[in-house]
């Protein structure tokens, strides 16, 4: 048996952050979304998080809580709180499945599709605007080594997230759990 004092502990002030995928990843995610709440506040009033959700109803995508909170990676409480503030503003209802009175799709209002509809110019363009520089075949390649690290997870719609024919815009969650995902 092997003396856990008998190594020295790793220092964190050694790690490499720059050369972490995990890390740059994160910051990528973290960097998207602040930048789509930016415009989507000045613009919509709305969060890229409840942007993000109102597009995934809008796109029949998640319909449902559950769908939400699976694509997200969340809490099905975090969901609830979400779904809550985006119903109290007028943007999202729940409705009760006539097939199973057990089931609660979400529907969006009018307001609530109106912001749907005007989020793929602003999701694309804060895209755009990341990928500046990047040829047509390298945003292809980047596509397709984020949908590896997605099938590696054990995602299975890993491959159906995207909308290949848009350059910048790849489509499913970028962001993000109700940390701030986006399409």
């Amino acid at each position: 048996m092997t003396d856990p004092t008998s190594s020295p502990s790793p220092d964190p002030r050694d790690y490499a952050f720059g050369e972490s995928v995990g890390y740059l990843l994160s910051r990528v995610k973290s960097t998207m979304s602040n930048l789509i709440t930016q415009r989507a506040l000045a613009e919509l009033g709305v969060t890229s998080q409840q942007a993000s959700v109102l597009f995934m109803v809008a796109s029949g995508k998640c319909l449902l809580a559950a769908e939400l909170a699976r694509e997200y990676g969340i809490d099905a409480s975090a969901v609830t709180r979400l779904v809550d503030r985006l119903e109290k503003r007028g943007l999202l209802e729940r409705v009760r499945s006539s097939e199973d009175r057990r089931a609660v799709r979400l529907a969006l209002t009018a307001e609530g599709q109106a912001i749907a509809e005007r989020m793929p110019p602003i999701f694309t363009t804060v895209t755009d605007q990341l990928t500046s520089g990047f040829t047509p075949e390298e945003i292809g390649f980047l596509k397709s080594m984020l949908r590896r690290i997605l099938a590696n997870s054990g995602n299975c719609d890993a491959g159906n997230s995207g909308n290949s024919g848009n350059s910048g815009n790849s489509g499913g969650s970028g962001g993000s759990g109700a940390s701030g995902a986006n399409p």
